[in-house]
């Protein structure tokens, strides 16, 4: 199925099923946000590529995240401040700009990482994202509505949102069929973390 929507590239991943905020204050996003608040045109948050020049057909990931707005509210500044929900993956086909320089896209949709058992050979990996939410009530307070993850596919979700790494590398572990790539990479990198401690 082919999609048309508006892209809001940002330095940040989010996945279907994560959340984040967003303050809104340029034009061309502003139109952004009434258009989808107005059902007129979905938009999807893409990772941005640092490692290119701005202009580059590679600035932009191909594997982006449809999202839909939970929340506004009005900022201390003044600017409007939306609360954003990841809902599927998709693969841009192609982009352009519309005179006020939002990216517009034809986007396929992807199927959602299929669950796996959080089993205890995640037990690390879920008890360091919980202690990340302990030391960032901010972020976690994005997810006061949920309960405990059950699913190992939704912690590396979870993990790959926040995770310094590589843009190149989080395009990649995005665009796997499954979560066990991610969970891998997360599993050395906790590994790694040990030894440095040690």
């Amino acid at each position: 199925m082919t999609l048309q929507l508006a892209l809001f590239p940002l330095s940040q991943m989010i996945l279907p099923g994560g959340r984040m905020r967003l303050r809104i204050f340029e034009p061309r996003y502003q139109r952004l946000v009434r258009e989808a608040a107005a059902d007129k045109r979905p938009f999807a948050s893409a990772l941005l590529n640092p490692y290119v020049a701005a202009q580059h057909p590679d600035r932009i990931c191909t594997i982006a995240t449809l999202v839909h707005i939970i929340d506004f509210t009005q900022l201390e500044d003044g600017l409007l401040g939306i609360t954003i929900e990841g809902k599927s993956r998709v693969k841009i086909i192609e982009r352009w700009q519309e005179p006020d320089q939002l990216h517009i896209a034809n986007v396929e949709l992807l199927d959602d990482w299929p669950m796996l058992p959080l089993d205890e050979n995640y037990t690390a990996i879920k008890q360091a994202l919980e202690h990340v939410y302990q030391d960032n009530p901010e972020l976690a307070s994005l997810y006061h509505d949920q309960g405990s993850i059950t699913d190992a596919a939704a912690l590396a979700k979870r993990w790959l949102e926040i995770l310094t790494i590589p843009a190149p590398l989080k395009q990649q572990l995005h665009n796997a069929t499954s979560a066990e790539p991610a969970l891998a990479v997360l599993a050395q990198w906790l590994a790694d973390e040990a030894d440095t401690t040690t």
